[in-house]
């Protein structure tokens, strides 16, 4: 039986704690929010913290809520939580699409949004959600807080800005008039990682595409975006001959991998017919 090597535990009774052990044991610590990641990559050593410092018990990182001008998400709240969070659903949709083919419902009842985006595994699928929406990731550390774009969150594959004494505390998106999201996945088999999946939102005025955001993940797109598809739409009637341009343009940017997934070009077919399937039904929900 696979078991994680030796290591220290603390658990935090709040984020100023948090963030002091993260002080005190340095580099070599890390932080514990659902587990679901962290700990299969420490059975197979491939992840060996000196300590573990366990931060479930941060209800102050808990919560969905909106100031009327933002949505605010809690790094610490449950994939159940937002799944079930009619706020949430109700402003964007796509967050509700993107939770729905996350894992299953065990997982969803223990997994954290930020602990899924810390964790910036390539196919993950709620950095591509964040990415379409242009969310704000807020960052503590023992000085105070800053803010990235969600587009600058992830530097590589299981890489983000968060540095070793930092905590992702809170994830916030803008409330905008006339607005519509959609997430499309195909994975091997329900609840798999993708093997492609796209996510769009797009805000109209008329039947004209004010502005929009495309979302990629397990294609190789960087920082989960395909901005020259995006770039496309602006300005553009919201029409299938738009929708089919900006998936051409998804396709062509992207840089997915051959793997036990599939092949390049299966991939990038799908990068093409996610992107326009989530055009759609975004621009079908913006209509109401």
């Amino acid at each position: 039986m696979q078991v994680p090597a030796y290591v220290e535990y603390e658990k935090a009774t709040s984020l100023t704690h948090a963030l002091s052990l993260l002080a005190k044991f340095g580099p070599e610590a890390r932080v514990l929010a659902g587990g679901h990641s962290l700990i299969p990559m420490m059975k197979l050593r491939l992840a060996q913290p000196e300590t573990l410092i366990d931060i479930n018990g941060l209800t102050e990182l808990s919560y969905l809520d909106s100031t009327g001008t933002e949505l605010r998400i809690g790094a610490m709240t449950r994939h159940a939580e937002l799944l079930g969070s009619r706020l949430a659903g109700q402003h964007f949709p796509i967050l509700h699409d993107a939770e729905r083919v996350i894992a299953d419902p065990v997982v969803r009842l223990w997994g954290t949004v930020g602990g899924s985006l810390c964790q910036a595994d390539p196919s993950e699928d709620l950095s591509a959600a964040f990415a379409a929406l242009e969310a704000t990731m807020v960052i503590a550390g023992i000085e105070g807080k800053r803010t990235v774009p969600a587009r600058e969150f992830h530097i590589g594959p299981y890489e983000t800005v968060v540095g070793p004494g930092e905590i992702l505390t809170e994830i916030k998106i803008a409330l905008m008039p006339g607005g519509g999201s959609a997430y499309e996945k195909v994975g091997r088999r329900a609840g798999d990682w993708p093997v492609a999946a796209a996510g769009a939102a797009v805000w109209l005025e008329g039947n004209l595409i004010r502005t929009a955001g495309i979302g990629l993940t397990a294609v190789g797109a960087p920082q989960f975006a395909a901005r020259e598809a995006e770039e496309s739409l602006i300005g553009a009637p919201a029409t299938q001959e738009a929708f089919a341009r900006a998936g051409r343009l998804a396709a062509e940017h992207c840089r997915p991998v051959f793997d036990q997934r599939g092949p390049v070009e299966y991939k990038r077919h799908l990068a093409s017919e996610l992107t326009v399937r989530a055009l759609r039904r975004a621009v079908e929900r913006a209509r109401g």
